[in-house]
């Protein structure tokens, strides 16, 4: 009888008297902790009584549910999804996170179009019908920024949320055109092994992929959610590279140029290229490793008393499928395997979960997740060790949570 087997049939024994005991607040936890901005004055004593609200062109949130994403206002600079208020698999669309170089560029769709050169047979100029009208696919996938992360190793404070730490990270459904149907129509030339993705925003953002990708699994996007992008999003049209970090996933794509070598733009020269110790850097580490993170409870929850609680979180992995996400409430001495919610996709996050009964005693939380290729989440100091203080991407160390007797919940950095 497998570990997974065993959790789970313990968690449905204990049945009922499981949740008649739950901590406040356990039940609530993907909904904000914090009173609305201001409390609606139209609230019916009994709602039963009176005639709701008619229809309307889009749905809002309850009044009383308040979420976003944090900071706003940044032209150059990125904002972070509240994680630890969701409790599914799905980001909503309208709270993926922002990371621009230049703002957002108004495009009209109309006017779009994706220029494809270099050695090509054939060089084409494609609109926005005209790659709608190409065979489509839909895929789950996670996006994140190289970046994720940097607080929880840099900047460790108690107060960081895992919207603070880890909310440059969305996983959605993407629809668009495989990059094997472009390439068949423009026909690459022998010795073509990189291309440049260049975007149409202010900053003409540029990465080099290497032409094995774009056969592999890349996408042009046109959609998310089943819905077409949103400006912040890439629209109308955006490369997508599964499990690649974020900043190669280029927006508001306007050229892909095929070329024998990498172009080394700005982009991957003076940023997005890895300093580690020894004088050493780390260049075109495009894949995301293996990762997870507790979104429940964290920093800014409180258990207010004992009993059992349901640890909650993501994992993620740019090399394939999650297999496996394992929990310690004891700071690593010893780990449990937790429930995953769903089946893993590839190169697509999944939730994890796991019945903790609290004492009292104070705690450290900790997940560490499992890939399909038998990779394991290192610890802090492993991560430490390999990439050096210095490192400035790529950061998918464990974290640790640290629950004190008085049910506060904070950051613990490395435990």
């Amino acid at each position: 009888m497998s570990r997974r087997a065993l959790v789970g049939g313990a968690a449905a024994a204990a049945g009922s008297l499981l949740f008649a005991t739950l901590p406040e607040g356990a039940a609530g936890q993907g909904a904000s902790t914090s009173p609305p901005a201001q409390t609606p004055s139209d609230i019916p004593v009994d709602p039963t009584k009176v005639l709701g609200a008619p229809t309307s062109s889009t749905s809002g949130r309850s009044p009383f549910v308040v979420t976003g994403r944090t900071p706003t206002g940044a032209v150059s600079g990125s904002s972070l999804t509240p994680l630890h208020q969701f409790t599914g698999n799905i980001t909503p669309t309208d709270l993926q996170f922002e990371r621009h170089h230049a703002g957002v560029p108004t495009i009209d769709p109309v006017k779009y179009q994706l220029l494809v050169h270099g050695l090509v047979e054939r060089e084409m100029v494609f609109t926005l019908d005209d790659l709608m009208s190409l065979p489509s696919v839909t895929r789950l996938h996670f996006l994140e920024c190289s970046g994720n992360g940097r607080a929880g190793y840099k900047g460790i404070k108690p107060d960081l949320s895992p919207q603070n730490i880890d909310g440059l990270l969305c996983n959605a459904e993407w629809t668009g055109v495989s990059l094997s149907t472009i390439l068949a129509e423009v026909g690459v030339r022998a010795g073509a092994e990189w291309a440049l993705a260049e975007g149409g925003d202010a900053a003409l953002l540029s990465r080099s992929v290497p032409v094995s990708k774009l056969r592999d699994d890349a996408m042009l996007v046109y959609a998310q959610n089943g819905e077409p992008l949103r400006p912040p999003a890439g629209y109308p049209v955006r490369l997508f590279l599964p499990g690649w970090e974020g900043n190669t996933n280029v927006k508001w794509l306007r050229r892909l140029e095929f070329n024998r070598e990498p172009n080394m733009s700005k982009d991957e020269t003076s940023k997005y290229t890895d300093p580690l110790p020894g004088n050493k850097a780390r260049m075109f580490s495009f894949e995301l490793d293996a990762k997870s993170t507790i979104t429940y409870p964290t920093f800014p929850n409180r258990l207010v008393r004992q009993g059992w609680v349901q640890l909650s979180g993501l994992a993620w992995s740019g090399r394939g499928r999650i297999t496996a996400v394992d929990v310690s409430t004891d700071g690593g001495t010893s780990w449990t395997e937790a429930q995953l919610q769903g089946t893993p996709g590839v190169k697509a996050a999944i939730r994890f979960t796991h019945m903790w009964k609290w004492d009292g005693a104070p705690a450290t939380l900790m997940s560490r997740a499992v890939d399909e290729t038998g990779y394991v989440q290192p610890t802090f100091a492993a991560f430490r060790e390999g990439r050096g203080p210095g490192t400035d991407y790529h950061y998918n160390h464990i974290r640790a949570w640290k629950v004190a007797a008085d049910g506060v919940v904070t950051y613990g950095g490395e435990a």
